[in-house]
């Protein structure tokens, strides 16, 4: 969630909070017992356990030709759930020509210190450029990053966009910015093509396609010969399935860190996805029994990424990167003598192609529908499809209501939007169209399962599948909670051992000597969750962790620390004024250029607060001075390890 405490954080208590880390100690050792009776939930309690279930829907309208349709009243719109009629709560038009609201800046930090609050205009549409790499041959990345050189050529300065790639995982190439140089110098000097061992032609040459069971076929005969082709065949169609299944959890793993990363932000996000083959419809399929059954992935992350894609109101828009596409039978390169001396397979060749293009076309159509997004495809125009996609998602109208049926059931809750009147003939509405009921408490990690011991918690659990993503080098920086860190040299001399608490990479094993940094944290109490028991006492946790990476993302080393809290109301009181704050110590060898990922997690919700930090940047700055002689993590059951890769 998108605060205005985020200004706070930045501006007024992280910025006059002293680095004193010995209090980061109180609020789990204060042991205090109330002596009043419990008192009763304040107003802020009342906020946190009786809300107001609400739904956001962003409608697009536009004319017949594609144009926005303007100045649209609340009247105008009809909208259902279940076929059940709906009181819209709020109505905003949003429209490209509105001079955009600009938010809290920034201010300037002194070296060393560092937050992961990126300033956005609060009224404004963020614009986000994925280019999928793991499911794009090398030929159509090069493709697509020309046409984005055309674009950013001519992009509007006041355009907020970020640029992402997608090989095996998310990597964040550049975070908002509306600096046409720093867009233009993204594009061409960090979207490299890069090939992907997932696809059967990772170049896109179209040459050498002939499988080795052609080629038996071509080439042997005998009685055995049928035989072995066929075993040949059904061992190439398993690996092609095994490929195009790692390829799908690949990119739900990837759109679920996106969403996690964008639901930070407020407003509406376009994301203009390019991409060579589209293996999954990251949405479920509500016709079935078993809407999350579309594919054989894990249900949980799929359910939590379609939730919060809908919750960070992002609008999908798949833009097939490889232009006009020809069925490649026709391509000298390709037929060869398979297609020459077994006529019957280029007939079959020629009908896989149709129909899976007819396949992924509709997967296109109807990712794009369900966001309130568009497919482009059968185009080699790419720039102007990005232009297309950022305009018509810059002019919308946002409906807010809560809904008549209030059960949170897990069920599919279909919505329909009409506009009425005369403005109604030959309109053309985009938004979503529907969602699932889910109580968001139900999918939240409760304290007593998230702060088990982590031997205790499956490498394959949300939670830690999360954390790995979250805490990746290069990955998009969540931001659930708004934090500040200092990040030093914690001496001016290399060291031969690793600072305590320390867990050097054993596959990795990186040599001394090694550079000790001091990392500062300061966190705002009321991002937490701190739940109010029946004896008034307040209870939660938060983990403070930092991971050491090279340059390629491996991870050297790793150091963290749980404080769990339990509070009493007046500890709470006076936490409530000040600020979080915790020591720790890292070793990094100072041989390689390596990265700090500094992190936050709120235990209870898994939120979490992550910046990444190049040694590079701080590595000659002065160490600290501290007024009180900094307690760092020690080895006990409280240190965190990092997650099992």
């Amino acid at each position: 969630m998108y605060k205005v405490l985020g200004v706070m954080l930045v501006a007024t208590v992280l910025a006059t909070a002293a680095y004193t880390p010995a209090s980061a100690q109180q609020p789990q050792d204060s042991s205090q017992q109330s002596q009043a009776p419990a008192p009763q939930p304040d107003a802020q309690s009342t906020i946190l356990h009786t809300s107001t279930h609400l739904v956001v829907v962003d409608v697009s309208v536009q004319d017949r030709d594609g144009h926005p349709i303007q100045s649209l009243k609340p009247e105008d719109f009809h909208l259902t759930e279940g076929k059940a009629p709906q009181n819209l709560r709020h109505f905003e038009e949003h429209s490209a020509l509105t001079p955009a609201t600009h938010g809290p800046e920034l201010p300037q930090l002194p070296p060393g210190i560092f937050t992961d609050y990126t300033p956005v205009t609060p009224n404004g549409t963020l614009n986000i450029l994925l280019l999928d790499a793991l499911n794009t041959p090398t030929t159509d990345q090069n493709f697509v990053r020309y046409e984005l050189q055309q674009y950013v050529k001519h992009a509007d300065p006041g355009t907020r966009i970020a640029i992402f790639g997608l090989a095996n995982r998310l990597i964040m190439l550049q975070g908002f910015t509306s600096d046409p140089a720093t867009l233009k110098g993204v594009v061409e000097h960090k979207l490299i093509a890069r090939p992907s061992s997932l696809l059967d032609d990772p170049t896109g040459s179209g040459v050498n396609q002939d499988n080795p069971s052609d080629v038996v076929e071509s080439t042997m005969a005998g009685p055995g010969a049928s035989e072995l082709v066929a075993n040949m065949e059904e061992f190439e169609a398993d690996t092609a399935n095994m490929q195009t299944q790692l390829r799908m959890q690949f990119t739900l793993d990837a759109f679920n860190s996106l969403a996690h990363y964008l639901a930070s932000f407020p407003g509406r996000k376009n994301l203009i996805w390019f991409s060579g083959s589209f293996p999954l419809n990251i949405l479920p399929d509500p016709t079935l029994s078993d809407p999350f059954a579309v594919a054989h992935l894990n249900e949980d992350e799929y359910r939590e990424t379609t939730n919060l894609l809908a919750k960070a109101q992002v609008a999908v828009y798949p833009i097939d990167a490889r232009g006009l596409k020809v069925p490649p039978t026709y391509n000298a390169a390709a037929s060869g003598r398979t297609y020459s001396s077994n006529p019957q397979k280029f007939s079959a060749a020629l009908t896989s192609f149709y129909s899976s293009q007819a396949a992924e076309h509709t997967t296109m159509d109807t990712l794009a529908s369900e966001t309130g997004g568009k497919a482009y495809f059968n185009t080699n125009d790419l720039a102007n499809a990005v232009g297309q996609a950022m305009n018509v998602g810059a002019n919308y109208y946002t409906l807010t209501y809560s809904p008549s049926n209030r059960k949170e059931d897990g069920s599919y809750r279909e919505i329909r939007v009409d506009v009425s009147g005369g403005a109604s003939r030959d309109l053309q509405l985009s938004y979503r169209h529907g969602y699932y009921a889910d109580d968001a408490r139900s999918h939240d990690k409760n304290t007593e399962t998230a702060t088990t011991s982590d031997d205790a918690i499956s490498p394959h659990s949300q939670t830690t599948a999360y954390e790995r993503a979250a805490m990746s080098r290069g990955a998009p920086a969540p931001q659930d909670l708004l934090f500040k860190a200092r990040v030093l040299p914690a001496s001016a001399t290399p060291e031969n051992a690793i600072a305590p608490a320390n867990s050097l990479d054993a596959s990795v094993s990186p040599k001394g000597p090694f550079r000790r940094y001091a990392v500062d944290y300061v966190a705002l109490p009321s991002e937490l969750t701190l739940s109010l028991q029946s004896d008034g006492r307040r209870e939660g946790a938060i983990e403070f962790l930092v991971y050491v990476f090279d340059v390629d993302g491996k991870l050297l080393n790793a150091t963290g620390k749980t404080v769990s809290l339990n509070l009493a109301p007046a500890t709470y009181a006076r936490l409530m004024k000040g600020a979080i704050e915790c020591h720790l110590e890292i070793s990094a060898p100072t041989g390689l250029e390596t990265f700090l990922r500094v992190g936050v997690r709120d235990v209870p919700s898994n939120h979490f607060g992550v910046i990444e930090v190049p040694t590079a940047s701080v590595s000659r700055l002065a160490p600290p001075v501290y007024p009180t002689p900094p307690q760092a993590a020690k080895p006990s059951s409280t240190a965190t390890k990092p997650p099992t890769n």
